[in-house]
């Protein structure tokens, strides 16, 4: 999966904790937060959902997002 640089900004105090995250689980800081947005969208569980329906994330995404925009009809 290509990963592109963004900017965000974010509060002090989460920053800190996503930092220290990232020292505690030895990872850096920007996986921190990109499991943490995973986590938040719900990402996880389209790509477990996805596996065992045999499906891509790229056509697990499309299937989420139609069903997504039907139930918003």
């Amino acid at each position: 999966m290509a990963k592109r640089k963004t900017t965000v900004y974010l509060d002090e105090s989460v920053l800190r904790a996503a930092k220290i995250a990232a020292v505690r689980e030895g990872k850096p800081d920007y996986q921190i937060v990109e499991e943490a947005l995973r986590r938040h969208l719900g990402m996880e569980v389209l790509q477990r959902v996805g596996r065992r329906a045999g499906l891509s994330e790229r056509e697990a995404l499309r299937l989420a997002y139609r069903e997504l925009h039907a139930a918003r009809k």
